[in-house]
């Protein structure tokens, strides 16, 4: 079950790149697509925002650590991964802890905090 997350973030579209961009994006989901038909990850959702300035949508990747860490060495992720870095501002991608992987984060975390003096 998954208890990892691979999260994907891009801003504003680089100006006249547009039609690359849509290529890119489509390559993306297709190749998510494939990856979770072929169980190397459990699922992944594509989330478009409103214009707000920022960060103008984001992609998951849900999976065991193992599947993750797996697609980030994967050719054709990091292919990818490139060619979205030339068509979009403030690419980001960050690792993280989802479903039961929660929980076991959250944990450490109390433990961590019950060794720190606490002011009243």
């Amino acid at each position: 079950m998954a208890d990892r997350v691979l999260f994907i973030a891009w801003g504003t579209p680089v100006r006249g790149r547009e039609e690359r961009g849509l290529e890119v994006f489509n390559e993306a989901v297709g190749l998510y697509g494939r990856m979770q038909q072929e169980g190397r990850i459990e699922s992944f959702d594509v989330v478009l925002l409103d214009p707000n300035g920022s960060v103008n949508g984001f992609m998951t990747l849900r999976g065991t650590s193992g599947q993750l860490a797996a697609v980030r060495d994967d050719a054709e992720f990091r292919r990818v991964l490139v060619d979205a870095a030339l068509i979009v501002e403030d690419l980001r991608m960050a690792g993280g802890f989802c479903d039961e992987g929660v929980a076991a984060e959250m944990g450490r975390y109390q433990e961590a905090v019950a060794g720190v003096p606490q002011q009243t």
